[in-house]
């Protein structure tokens, strides 16, 4: 039995670039469950109005069309396959900006050449956990750059729609929208280096924590360990993290550039889709309502990503920005607002959501 289960973790582990995606994508399978394919009907009505939302938001926003192709509404499974590697920009970089420590030190060169499977385990658990509640896309948290299409996972829209006692159609065109609007804001033209840029501040002062990992390693050992890694199907199960893989000390502003970023990127693609099709969904109040009340409280996804590198994403923060947009248009107008996507500069500050006036006087 020993010698199967050490034949397949040899097999999983090789891995030759910074994050091992093949072990990333078998932990990915037990989390993510069996593919179930969407009823043909239902699939053609996602389609549909994912066509009729992105006409509406070009029309309303200030955005050139991507010239992305259909809206795929898929399954938990699908969804995780297909967009395992959208937050690559994100993870990649790790291994090489970060001091393993001492490099003279035996374990922690050892943690060193392991760190491309740690963090596959760890991506491969934390998109499991996010096909589980996750709408699209736009409901990652964080932005999927390395993933150009529109996805719905269709068995998480419909529960949302059932949970909150919400009509399933106006439900579903708003998840479309918001699918489309989010698509439209990561192909700004300078969102990419202006979120990269970001994140690389936060990250230069990080290190690894290989206190934590150890720890992690000693839970493998032995024929014990190694079998609660494998999963009842020969499918692996990533340990759980007691500890963050990585620590440092962090900035206060530099964790406030990243929250700032994605609670507007919410907070206007909410803006965008109440302006561009709310007179189409007469529940959007309490959409949006039911929508706030989920982000108050971190998924496993945003907590699993919060350990590994001590970001908290506080996605609560999308109402406040959301509100800031309203704010904007109320006293200056729809193009002023609008015209933030000229220049990343214009973009408001983690304190300016909140002061809409008090970010106009420092661009003024």
């Amino acid at each position: 039995m020993s010698d199967g289960i050490f034949e397949q973790l040899f097999s999983l582990f090789q891995s030759d670039g910074p994050i091992n995606w093949k072990l990333a994508a078998e932990v990915v399978k037990p989390v993510a469950g069996t593919a179930a394919p969407i009823e043909p009907g239902i699939a053609e009505e996602y389609q549909e109005l994912g066509r009729t939302a992105g006409l509406r938001l070009e029309t309303a926003g200030p955005f050139t069309p991507p010239g992305f192709g259909d809206l795929q509404p898929v399954d938990r499974r699908t969804w995780a396959d297909e967009n395992l590697q959208s937050l690559r920009y994100l993870f990649e970089p790790l291994p090489d900006k970060l001091s393993t420590g001492d490099t003279a030190d035996p374990m922690a060169q050892a943690l060193g050449q392991f760190m491309p499977s740690m963090l596959g385990m760890q991506v491969g658990s934390m998109m499991g956990f996010a096909s589980q509640r996750a709408l699209g896309q736009f409901d990652l948290g964080l932005p999927a750059l390395d993933q150009p299409g529109r996805y719905l996972i269709v068995p998480n829209v419909e529960a949302f729609a059932t949970d909150h006692q919400l009509d399933a159609l106006q439900v579903r065109l708003w998840a479309a929208a918001m699918e489309s609007a989010h698509q439209m804001i990561v192909n700004v033209e300078w969102f990419r280096s202006e979120l990269l840029a970001r994140v690389d501040v936060f990250f230069a002062d990080l290190h690894l924590d290989t206190s934590s990992i150890e720890q992690q390693l000693e839970s493998l050992q032995g024929e014990g360990g190694l079998q609660a890694l494998l999963g009842g199907e020969g499918e692996l199960a990533g340990p759980a993290m007691t500890g963050p893989l990585f620590t440092g000390p962090h900035q206060a502003d530099d964790a406030a550039a990243i929250q700032a970023l994605i609670a507007f990127v919410e907070g206007y693609g909410a803006h965008l889709v109440r302006r561009g099709l709310g007179e189409m969904m007469p529940e959007i109040d309490r959409i949006e309502e039911a929508q706030n009340r989920r982000r108050a409280e971190p998924t496993e996804a945003e907590e699993a990503f919060t350990r590994l590198v001590g970001l908290d994403l506080e996605r609560h923060r999308a109402r406040v920005a959301q509100e800031f947009c309203d704010g904007v248009v109320e006293r200056w107008g729809e193009e002023r607002l609008d015209a933030i996507w000229d220049d990343p500069q214009q973009l408001p500050r983690l304190d300016e959501l909140a002061d809409p006036i008090g970010w106009a006087a420092r661009l003024l």
